[in-house]
C-alpha cells in the first residue's frame, strides 16, 4: 500500500515483497527485525522473551528482506544492513553470508564516516556500536555498494 506523508511517499507491506513493485532505487537501509538484544539495558526482559528458535527464525526473515532489497538496488547504489543487536549471526556472520551470495556487492568500510566520538565503533568494516563503551543500545550497520 502507497501512502504520502507531506511531500513523500511512504510504502507499506511485507518488505519481502519489495521487487513486485518494479521500482529499482539508489540506497536502500534495511532496519532489519533482530533479536534486539542490543537493547538489554532498556528492556531486559528480551532475554527471557527470546530463544534459540527466535535466532534461527529471525536470520532467514533477515536474509529474505535483504536479498529483496539488493535486488532492487540499481547499480552503484548503497544498501545499508542494521540491527540492534549485537549477535555474532545478526551482524558480522550475516555480512559474511550477503557477500557470498551476492558477488555483485563490494563492502563499504565505514571507519571514514564514523563521528570521532565513536572510537573502537568499528568492526571488519562495519559499525558495532555498544553499551558499555558507546553509552548506546548495542547497534550494528554494514554498507555495500552494488558494483555489477
Amino acid at each position: 500500500m502507497k501512502q504520502v506523508v507531506g511531500s513523500h511517499e511512504v510504502w507499506v507491506g511485507d518488505a519481502r515483497d519489495i521487487a513486485t513493485r518494479g521500482e529499482g532505487f539508489d540506497a536502500i537501509l534495511a532496519d532489519l527485525p533482530c533479536t534486539g538484544m542490543g537493547a538489554l539495558r532498556r528492556r531486559p526482559e528480551v532475554r527471557w522473551r527470546r530463544s534459540l528458535s527466535d535466532l534461527r527464525e529471525l536470520g532467514v526473515l533477515q536474509r529474505e528482506i535483504s536479498d529483496a532489497a539488493i535486488s532492487i538496488l540499481n547499480v552503484g547504489g548503497v544498501f545499508g544492513y542494521a540491527t540492534c543487536s549485537p549477535h555474532l549471526a545478526e551482524t558480522s556472520i550475516a555480512v559474511a553470508d550477503i557477500l557470498k551470495k551476492h558477488p555483485e556487492l563490494e563492502q563499504i568500510d565505514i571507519q571514514p564516516f564514523m563521528p570521532l566520538g565513536l572510537k573502537g565503533g568499528v568492526r571488519d568494516k562495519s559499525m558495532a556500536l555498544w553499551t558499555q563503551r558507546h553509552n548506546t543500545d548495542a547497534m550494528f550497520l554494514a554498507l555495500f555498494r552494488k558494483i555489477s
